[in-house]
């Protein structure tokens, strides 16, 4: 019983040091998000009216305009702002929104995997139809290209565009909702200890 005693007490010795580096991970997921965000509200902005078209004719979102100034607006700003830490929380709302709509209007019907392997137990009818795509592809590139440089900074590969990186994203952003910034690594700490103690 002393054993599992001392166990115990130096178990939650060892997660009391932790606690003193729990802003790290929230730090890791913001500046793993944040350069995402930021590009992909880029890549609209500079592509603003072909975005407006595919948000209303191919989406089928209403008022196309303002929904991809919205996400423009959230993914630049809220992006710049996750890598700060400012406002984690609330810049974290708009971006899992973003998130969750690119989920179900764009990915959903490819279903889980954003690249097309045949050999994960996720893959789909969708996926498993790539392969003699992917094979023949590969034929022609051997066959009319030159294939050794074409590959040798990766291997060829078909987007399937499912829904799993959104969901990551997701993921993400709903535990700096939770989290904020995190502590000694975000602007939202040291606001947070300001105010304090004003």
């Amino acid at each position: 019983m002393a054993a599992m005693s001392t166990a115990r007490s130096r178990y939650l010795s060892f997660v009391d040091r932790l606690s003193r580096f729990d802003g790290i991970a929230p730090l890791a997921f913001r500046l793993m998000l944040a350069p995402v965000m930021m590009q992909a509200g880029w890549t609209k902005l500079v592509a603003f009216e072909q975005t407006v078209t595919w948000f209303g004719a191919g989406l089928g979102l209403p008022l196309p305009s303002l929904m991809v100034t919205l996400v423009i607006g959230a993914e630049l700003v809220g992006g710049a702002l996750l890598l700060l830490g400012l406002a984690t929380r609330w810049v974290a709302v708009p971006l899992m929104i973003t998130m969750l709509v690119a989920a179900f209007t764009v990915h959903w019907q490819n279903g889980w995997l954003a690249i097309s392997d045949a050999s994960s137990w996720l893959a789909n009818e969708r996926v498993m139809e790539a392969v003699p795509r992917k094979a023949k592809a590969i034929e022609l590139l051997r066959e009319h290209g030159n294939y050794r440089w074409l590959t040798e900074r990766g291997s060829i590969t078909i987007l399937n565009n499912g829904i799993e990186f959104a969901a990551m994203y997701f993921a993400m952003l709903l535990s700096l909702f939770f989290t904020g910034g995190g502590r000694y690594t975000s602007v939202d700490h040291f606001l947070a200890k300001r105010l304090a103690r004003g």
